[in-house]
């Protein structure tokens, strides 16, 4: 018994310091996650990230609309996300049914149904999430500077349509702006730049 005790023990400590050793500080992990946001948004941004031991946290509380998610430690390539804050409550309860296990369609149909029951407010305006991809090799963490990134763009338009927007449902050429989940409360306009 004792020493399975301390088996697990030592694979814990060892979890917690590998996960110490993967996981960025706070400032390099908030410049990082900053690069998503327009410039003028950037210094005054709530940003979420990782503590040493991997839980999900805020990191930096913040003064202006915007709200930043920081990089996955987890997985291989880099991904961020910033966001008008008026998306949080959307974003947010994202994260708990994520978190309780529920898959993509389960959330979608979820949240579908708290929009539709006044119980989860969309913003009422389109309101606009900018995600930066990139890979991990190619971000300088001591100037803050991602070399070669991928920023896109999602304007959220809760139950708008192809009809009400005159957008496609799917883009003819790349770069052109078209509309996702068309009639829901997730319906947003995808804006994928075309890559050189």
């Amino acid at each position: 018994m004792r020493k399975t005790f301390f088996t697990v023990a030592v694979v814990l400590i060892s979890m917690q310091i590998k996960a110490q050793q993967t996981i960025p500080d706070a400032d390099t992990q908030i410049k990082l996650a900053i690069l998503a946001a327009p410039t003028d948004k950037r210094e005054g941004a709530k940003v979420y990230g990782y503590a040493a031991d991997g839980t999900f946290k805020i990191l930096r509380n913040g003064t202006n609309d915007f709200v930043c998610i920081g990089d996955d430690p987890k997985k291989e390539d880099i991904s961020v996300s910033c966001y008008l804050a008026e998306l949080e409550p959307f974003m947010e309860r994202g994260r708990v049914l994520t978190k309780e296990g529920k898959n993509a369609k389960q959330i979608f149909d979820m949240r579908e149904q708290e929009v539709k029951e006044g119980k989860l407010t969309m913003p009422k305006q389109p309101s606009t999430l900018f995600a930066l991809s990139g890979a991990k090799d190619k971000y300088d963490a001591a100037a803050g500077t991602l070399k070669d990134g991928y920023l896109r763009y999602v304007v959220y338009i809760p139950y708008a349509t192809s009809e009400s927007t005159g957008l496609p449902l799917k883009p003819d050429v790349p770069g052109m702006p078209w509309i996702m989940d068309p009639g829901t409360h997730r319906a947003h306009i995808m804006i994928n730049p075309a890559k050189p």
